[in-house]
């Protein structure tokens, strides 16, 4: 095989048996140095781990590894296991940090730990799983991180050369190998640059825009042009297929419906995806799905979407077909470009502002660059096309072009160690946890008065857990053992099991309660008419959270722990009485691949409690709970061995 420059150098330090860390852009070519090393970890009989930031992106590699490499590659997410032993085993980064945290025998058989996507290490809410696994890695475990283009990729390597003792090598690219070629839509006209997009448009005032965005376009309000005339001009242009990145699910589908009049295949085009399409359904057992009858006529246009809300079978299909280079458009969430290698000829954003969490804000260049670079095929395009639909009223001129011109942002660290993390070092360490914190990227990177915050948080939780119990005379109590095995929703669930209210509830009402605890309301999820036992059990889990939000507030300790909601509840009492998947859906107005995506979440905390020293008629309910939900298509692992 030949390699990029960039490629051969990252290769030649692996070679040397020396850690690596990659910044190159989207498209580049940074997996195959991760095939590299698998290839290479194989012949010589060692283990390699691959972590994933998302499970759906742990899935695609698995089954992209296995096509490959065949029994040589397993799979472990929380609510997967497949072949657990195997000498590659891919893994979200929290079960790799857990196992960590453990001190687990089982990761003494790998030689390399590849990180993909490490620039997530930023990310508000996960950012410290990143963080914990490279601060506890073992010395004699080499890394190869892969990211996207990172500013401060130096400061980054400098912080793990000084954690381990040991140097990382850094090799950059900075080019693309299909450079990219971008374009603008604003009104009806399509530029491409933006100095002719700012000579269009004018800085005249208007009072229907949002406080603080200055208007930058002529004649009054603006009418901009559909998404339909823009994906014609690609058609008639021959820049198809294309990614259309937008971001809400609803709209997503919506413009596919709108676009779906429109034939971008031949008739022998035509009846070929409709073939596979049939054979994919089939095999997927969909055919009886109203989602799969839905998309059928688009996708015998060459369109389609994709996004978390579908089934998670029904989007497998999507992603086949898409690299059957039948599906011509295809409207998607930004999900779509998380290192699924699915690239197009052009990219399309829907607009340069997306909800960020906490707050809606102009996009991200890092985030930009992450979508836009799923433009131009390598081997096939000789340039990839990018175009922005600009909305004035919501975007100014300077957000603009910081957003295309910019620097990529810099990894900042967001390191926030959860309860069941000091729990476990706390087991470890004792008092003498608090000299984990200088090994922190938060530490390295941050000034003094935000480090004595940060060792103040962590001192605040102590305190916290040992005022409830959790610690007692230095040592961990009963409950403190069970919380340190439940990561992200310790403290309420662990008050439960130490008030014995988990040892009394039915397998109904725990299977509920552990949904509630995960779930997260979208503003447009009904609220559903709860039954007696529900609204106990609800009365139960809010004196735990109001309890324990008491104490944190009078701790200054942030963020809070988590409420819990039973939106889904009337879905899991049908499900578990055995109705089918389209039958429990009445209860909801959550989408399908949301349903799924919280049941399945509700199954990994389940099966977290079983690793805790938790009774064994608990431990035998939890089993027999699982068991009720774990069927049909909420069954993560069927859908993989398919």
């Amino acid at each position: 095989m030949i390699y990029d420059a960039f490629q051969e150098e990252a290769i030649k330090h692996i070679k040397n048996n020396e850690s690596v860390i990659v910044s190159a852009p989207t498209g580049a070519g940074k997996t195959v140095i991760a095939e590299y090393v698998i290839n290479d970890c194989i012949s010589k009989n060692k283990g390699v781990i691959y972590t994933a930031p998302i499970k759906a992106l742990s899935n695609q590699k698995f089954r992209d590894f296995r096509a490959i490499f065949k029994d040589k590659i397993g799979i472990l997410t929380g609510d997967v296991s497949i072949n657990a032993g195997a000498p590659v085993l891919i893994m979200t980064t929290e079960i790799f940090r857990n196992k960590l945290l453990e001190g687990s025998s089982d990761l003494k058989a790998y030689s390399w730990v590849i990180f993909d996507e490490i620039h997530f290490l930023d990310d508000y809410d996960r950012g410290s799983v990143w963080e914990e696994s490279l601060i506890f890695l073992p010395k004699d475990m080499n890394i190869l991180a892969l990211s996207a283009t990172i500013p401060n990729i130096d400061q980054f390597a400098q912080w793990i050369t000084e954690v381990h003792k040991k140097p990382i090598k850094i090799v950059k690219e900075d080019n693309r190998p299909v450079p990219l070629h971008f374009f603008y839509q604003c009104q009806s006209g399509i530029m491409d640059d933006l100095s002719k997009l700012k000579e269009f448009c004018s800085d005249a005032s208007d009072s229907s825009r949002p406080p603080g965005v200055k208007r930058y376009y002529r004649g009054g309000r603006p009418k901009q042009a559909r998404p339909s005339s823009l994906i014609k001009n690609l058609f008639d242009n021959n820049r198809l297929p294309c990614i259309y990145f937008c971001f809400a699910r609803k709209r997503c589908e919506r413009l596919a419906s709108e676009m779906s009049s429109f034939n971008f295949l031949k008739r022998e085009e035509k009846e070929k995806i409709t073939d596979i399409y049939k054979k994919l359904i089939k095999k997927y057992d969909l055919t009886r799905e109203v989602s799969a009858e839905e998309l059928l006529p688009m996708v015998q246009n060459g369109i389609a979407y994709h996004h978390a809300g579908m089934l998670p079978t029904l989007k497998e299909v999507v992603e086949q077909l898409f690299t059957s280079r039948l599906i011509k458009a295809i409207f998607t969430t930004e999900t779509f470009a998380l290192g699924i290698n699915m690239p197009a000829r052009s990219v399309i954003f829907d607009e340069l502002r997306k909800y960020y969490g906490r707050f809606f804000a102009a996009l991200k260049t890092r985030d930009f660059y992450q979508m836009a670079g799923r433009a131009g095929r390598r081997g096939i395009d000789k340039e990839g096309f990018v175009y922005s639909r600009v909305n004035p009223l919501y975007v100014t001129f300077q957000e603009l072009n910081k957003v295309i011109y910019g620097n990529p942002e810099e990894v900042r660290s967001k390191f926030n160690t959860s309860y069941a993390t000091l729990l476990n070092l706390y087991e470890k360490h004792g008092e003498a946890l608090y000299d984990i914190y200088p090994l922190s990227f938060h530490c390295f990177q941050k000034n003094k008065r935000d480090q004595e915050k940060a060792l103040e948080l962590m001192r605040a939780k102590v305190e916290l857990l040992k005022k409830l119990g959790y610690i007692n005379d230095g040592v961990l109590t009963g409950k403190g053992y069970f919380a340190e095995k439940i990561f992200g929703y310790e403290l309420s669930l662990s008050e439960l099991y130490g008030n014995g209210v988990l040892e009394d509830l039915q397998e109904r009402e725990l299977g509920t309660l552990c949904l509630a605890l995960v779930f997260e309301p979208r503003k447009s999820t009904r609220k559903p008419y709860l039954n007696k036992e529900t609204k106990r059990l609800q009365r139960l889990t809010d004196d735990a959270v109001a309890l324990i939000q008491k104490k944190e507030k009078s701790l200054g300790i942030t963020p809070l722990s988590k409420r819990y909601f039973y939106h889904l509840s009337p879905c899991l009492e049908a499900w578990m009485k055995n109705e089918s998947f389209d039958k429990i859906l009445r209860h909801t107005t959550a989408d399908e691949g949301e349903v799924i995506r919280y049941f399945r979440m509700a199954i990994q905390i389940l099966r977290e409690i079983l690793d805790t020293p938790a009774s064994e008629s608990l431990k035998n309910k939890v089993k027999h709970v699982i068991n009720s939900i774990n069927r049909d298509i909420i069954d993560a692992e069927k859908q993989l061995r398919e």
